[in-house]
């Protein structure tokens, strides 16, 4: 048979694609009935994974032996025959292109490109030396073993299609036992590279570049290395402008998708059409896309959609490729065709432990996990699959001999592919069982614990909630609680059996315990990181930086990441300001206060206007540009030898000009002349000019002087040195990109900053559910608690360096989370039919549009001055009477405190925190008439406004009683969200919202008083505080803590306690019980007028002390 390989687009002209197998339509072909066969197919191959839902390979089998009996039929009817025939006159590169762009793309979709970055290296060693290994020791049993007298070319193309790796297939039956993700991307990796490898040396011998009889080995290496490096960028160049699509505010999922999947296929079409890789280059876009890259909940919709084609379009290629064999003749089905496709698959199993043996030591020095075991694992990961079988028609395309069973090599591949997915798929499972990888580890044993007897409690508490519900007075209690028990069965190790009864006697040391909480208190790091990003609280560089770096330092045993260390990742912006201080150091300022030196000297005040004038600094540049054309003429042999006078002449009269200028500047600066860099250098090209004309001169008198007209003619190209002074006019453009590239990277740098505290935070609230233990726990939070410390000051030294920057970055953020709230409120209106369908579309848009024009908010913001910040104080409600009274009552911004009023007594330092512009100091103690000190240890240069206990207090009896009670509100709030922000998220507890609307209010509680908590009117009840008993229970609860549902009275333990009450949405009217006496706008609760007037009565010191201060830290 001919070539049967032809180009995807068009034929060549004179060739038509031949069949590959059966005979040729000795009919008039018509349009048959082969949809229906594809439509069939997909039908059956969905019932027979619904029925057999464990066992791909085994619907894989049925439909290949369908396709060989429908294959056998169409041999010998003519009625299949029409059929089929629209398959076997399809070239075998359409099909490949047809199915293998989907498939690639989730492949590399699925592998997290942060692992294998590092170790690429390492997986790449793996795939070279599996190339290896299979060209060497596959291609000699083909030669050896087989006895349909295969030649040389066909051999060695058969070794690289069964050597080539599944990405998809290798790690199918890892991933459902729970192997981790590291080993499965490098399997994933190394199969990837041979994919790529594979796939352009097809592509070499497609072009009939090796029939070239320029041929040489070197152009095939620059060759292979220019399609590879192409590839990859055609495929970061098509990333980008997928990310673009998927990331747009106003593009709807349908949409995302059908896009996504067409400039899949158009990339890996734009690879294959000029010459490059299509593979490598969707491998690139995949590896690209994270889970920062959709819009939130659109990658699972777009997974889906990929595993259904991927389903779908194997399923279509084993039928495929059966019916092909089946049409064949099956003269040539011997029994050593079982024989040899036994021999194969016992060399690729081989072939595969070899490359593992070799390159294992390299595996354990790059990971410290990797062991024997993994080694045992990974050597059963040579799954063979669909890429292999689609390449396996270019055999006998390419092949220089062509042979009378090409069905054969369709038939091994398709039969190795099967057996391999078979048999490997469940000697890896088996084996990671049997040498316990898939087991959890005693750590993680008890970290599962906790979180099961956590929710465990939390179904408890949710079901004595109910049982004081009237409505289920009659429902089955017992029942309920059998039904919601939770019974998990941890997977235990076969070589540390340990039961789960004893899992807490176990004597686990606290390095072991440590480092299994390091592994969650990263991934919880990486969840909060991710949630941010998606409520808009963190930019996805940002949080794509952060994730990538928490990543990198998971291999590290022991190694807790610190927001050093993510600076260290970052390499920030240190080379940006030396560059910038260079360019700064070599701009051209001119000194105009020289005009006052020359008194009443005429000529002297004419030359200074001249030189310091706007056209006389033109005039210097319209000379150098005027001197480009003779410079190329002076550069160009033949165009100096026939205009050697003319040059000489242009050259003597620039450099006339040159001295002119230089005159001209140092008659007006004299000896301050030299003082400019640019001055200098010009003087020096003066110079130069001088010395080349008088060597030309001296040329003319002595032309047999061979030294000098050598240095004549260095001299001549030492002339381009004339335009160098052009650089001027470049470094103020320099200097402007510059300093927004190094505002770019401060704001980076604090929104990477402030989303590593806010996962510091996220993770505190959770590490109990880590570890049970007390030492472990306390270590955790001290080593989060440090890095947090750590990571604030940080912050306030990126404010303090780029102050306007960061300004603006924090009110883009304000907006940003204001627009998400309304965002979140329309979607509740308009899922509970206030707002309709139309009209919620139409203030979506509104949103988007807002958010979208967030993009271009100004990079910089200047900070408001120092009684600015008076307005940004929330209790003071940005009222100009109580702005205005305590400008007059405080003192103004100084620098520090007069030594003489500090206080010599020592003192113990309990907590450090860190503050900023704006913050407060000191509220409580005012408020509590107790002293407090504070050691203020300031980083940069601040200035403080201090507002006296006397002054504050006076405040209050102006404004009482209001003011007092915003105070402890405001503090109430701050404290409750600091502590329970993931509780208080869905609720709108803004301070102005409640001071007017009563969304949230303060309850005072004396020692021994009691108080009952009504559930219907209180949906929270947060101790702020102080602290409390449970009268039922006698449970004690100190602040910070948010009161539990089953709690119905509590009495107060400390002198004063308090709480903020949360109300909910629409919350039942009581005024008649007297406890819960709280009147709307400002007044205070009955309960907490009462304490003020006790308080009051005890005579408490209402002397001024310089440590009872609000301090409100001002730039």
């Amino acid at each position: 048979m001919s070539n049967t390989n032809s180009s995807f687009w068009v034929h060549k002209e004179g060739h038509k694609p031949e069949l590959l197998c059966g005979s040729s339509a000795s009919y008039t072909v018509v349009n048959g009935h082969f949809i229906m066969l594809v439509c069939s197919t997909i039908i059956l191959g969905g019932f027979l994974k619904t029925l057999l839902k464990n066992s791909e390979v085994t619907v894989l089998m049925i439909l290949s032996l369908l396709g060989f009996v429908i294959g056998q039929l169409a041999h010998n009817s003519i009625e299949v025959h029409k059929i089929v025939y629209p398959l076997l006159k399809t070239p075998s590169y359409s099909l490949y292109c047809y199915f293998s762009p989907m498939i690639i793309f989730m492949a590399a979709l699925d592998v997290d490109f942060c692992i294998l970055k590092n170790v690429f290296w390492q997986v790449l060693l793996i795939g070279l030396v599996s190339l290896l290994m299979t060209f060497i020791i596959l291609g000699y049993v083909v030669l050896k073993f087989n006895k349909d007298l295969w030649d040389l070319q066909s051999s060695i193309l058969f070794s690289m299609i069964v050597g080539m790796t599944d990405p998809v297939h290798s790690v199918n039956s890892l991933k459902t036992i729970g192997i981790s993700k590291t080993y499965t991307d490098i399997i994933r990796g190394e199969s990837m590279i041979i994919c790529g490898f594979t796939s352009i040396c097809f592509g070499v011998f497609r072009s009939d570049f090796l029939h070239i009889s320029m041929f040489t080995e070197f152009r095939v290496i620059l060759g292979l290395c220019l399609d590879i490096l192409g590839s990859i960028i055609c495929g970061y160049s098509c990333s980008r402008i997928i990310q673009f699509i998927l990331t747009d505010l106003f593009s709807n999922t349908l949409t995302s998708i059908i896009l996504c999947i067409s400039m899949v296929y158009m990339t890996f079409y734009i690879g294959e059409s000029f010459g490059m890789s299509g593979m490598i280059a969707l491998v690139t876009v995949g590896l690209n896309f994270d889970s920062l890259s959709f819009k939130p909940r659109i990658e699972v919709t777009i997974t889906k959609f990929l595993i259904m084609f991927s389903s779908i379009y194997q399923q279509l290629i084993y039928t495929f490729f059966g019916i092909v064999i089946g049409c064949g003749e099956t003269k040539y089905l011997r029994f050593h065709t079982v024989v040899f496709m036994l021999i194969l698959f016992a060399t690729v199993n081989f072939v595969r432990l070899l490359t593992i043996v070799l390159v294992s030591p390299l595996l354990m020095h790059a990971n410290y996990e990797y062991n024997w075991r993994w080694g045992i694992v990974i050597a059963w990961s040579g799954i063979k699959g669909i890429f292999s079988l689609l390449l396996a028609p270019d055999i006998h395309n390419l092949a220089d001999q062509k042979v009378e069973s090409p069905q054969l090599f369709i038939l091994y591949v398709q039969g190795i592919s099967l057996m391999t997915m078979g048999i490997n798929s469940y000697m890896m499972a088996h084996s990671a069982r049997t040498l316990g990888l898939c087991a959890t580890s005693l750590p993680r044993q008890m970290a599962i614990q906790n979180a099961i007897k956590h929710i465990q409690e939390i179904i408890q508490n949710t079901i004595t909630l109910f049982k004081t519900e009237k409505v289920l007075t009659n429902v089955n209690w017992t029942l309920v609680e059998e039904k919601t028990k939770i019974e998990y069965i941890i997977p235990s190790d076969a070589y540390n059996n340990v039961s789960h009864d004893d899992i807490e006697e176990e004597s686990l040391t606290e390095e072991v315990l440590i480092e299994e909480a390091r592994l969650h208190v990263a991934i919880i790091q990486m969840s909060s990181f991710e949630k941010q990003c998606n409520d808009g609280i963190l930019s996805v560089e940002a949080a794509r930086i952060l994730i990538s770096a928490t990543k990198s330092f998971c291999p590290i045993q022991g190694k807790f990441m610190s927001i050093y260390d993510v600076s260290t990742y970052v390499r920030a912006r240190s080379w940006l300001i030396k560059f910038k201080n260079m360019l700064t150091s070599l701009e051209y300022h001119k000194d105009k206060a020289l005009f006052i030196l020359y008194g009443d000297n005429k000529f002297l005040l004419f030359v200074c206007h001249v030189v310091f004038s706007e056209e006389f600094e033109y005039a210097g540049h319209i000379i150098t540009v005027m001197y480009i054309y003779p410079m190329i003429m002076h550069l160009w042999p033949m165009a100096r030898e026939l205009n050697v006078s003319g040059l000489i002449s242009v050259n003597n009269y620039f450099v006339f000009l040159y001295i002119f200028q230089a005159a001209m500047k140092i008659i007006s600066l004299k000896r301050k002349y030299f003082h400019q860099y640019w001055n200098t250098l010009e003087f020096l090209i003066m110079l130069v000019g001088i010395i080349d004309i008088f060597c030309i001169y001296f040329v003319k008198l002595r032309p047999d002087n061979f030294a000098l007209i050598q240095m004549t003619v260095i001299l001549g190209y030492f002339r381009i040195i004339r335009f160098i002074p052009f650089i001027k006019l470049i470094i103020p453009l320099l200097i402007n990109i510059v300093d927004v590239q190094i505002k770019k990277r401060l704001r980076l740098m604090y929104s990477i900053t402030k989303g590593y505290v806010k996962s510091q935070e996220d993770t505190k609230l959770l590490i109990k559910q880590i570890s049970s233990r007390e030492s472990v726990y306390q270590k955790l939070y001290e080593i989060l608690e440090t890095n947090k410390r750590d990571a604030v000051k940080e912050l306030g030294l990126i404010e303090h360096e780029g102050r306007d920057v960061v300004i603006a970055l924090k009110t883009r953020q304000a907006i940003r989370r204001v627009i998400a709230k309304a965002l979140k409120n329309l979607t509740f209106l308009w899922s509970r039919g206030i707002i309709d369908k139309h009209e919620g579309i139409e203030m979506n848009k509104v949103f988007l549009a807002k958010i979208k024009a967030l993009n271009n908010f100004p990079m910089a913001i200047p900070p408001p001055t120092p009684d600015k910040y008076l307005h940004n104080i929330v209790w003071l409600e940005n009222k100009d009477v109580l702005i205005e009274f305590f400008k007059l009552h405080s003192s103004p911004p100084t620098f520090g405190i007069d030594s003489s009023l500090r206080s010599e007594r020592g003192s113990k330092s309990m907590f450090t925190e860190y503050c900023t512009s704006g913050d407060i100091i000191g509220e409580l103690s005012c408020l509590l008439k107790r002293e407090t000190e504070y050691t203020a240890i300031c980083e940069t240069i601040l200035q403080a406004c201090f507002i006296s206990l006397e002054d504050l207090y006076e405040g209050f009896d102006v404004f009482w009683p209001s003011l007092e009670y915003k105070i402890w509100l405001k503090f109430a709030l701050s404290v409750a969200y600091q502590y329970f922000e993931s509780s208080l998220i869905d609720e709108d507890l803004e301070f102005q919202k409640c001071v007017t609307f009563n969304l949230a209010y303060v309850e005072t509680l004396s020692s021994y008083n009691e108080m009952t908590i009504d559930n219907v009117t209180m949906k929270f009840v947060i101790i702020v505080y102080g602290s409390v008993i449970d009268t039922k229970t006698e449970v004690p609860y100190l602040a910070p803590c948010i009161l539990p549902k089953t709690c119905e009275q509590i009495q107060g333990t400390s002198d004063l306690s308090k709480l903020l009450v949360v109300q909910p949405s629409d919350p039942a009217k009581n005024t008649d019980d007297p406890k819960v006496m709280v009147s709307t706008g400002l007044r205070m609760s009955q309960r907490e007028y009462n304490w003020k007037r006790k308080y009051e009565e005890r005579n408490f010191p209402l002397s001024w002390n310089r440590s009872q201060t609000t301090r409100i830290q001002l730039p």
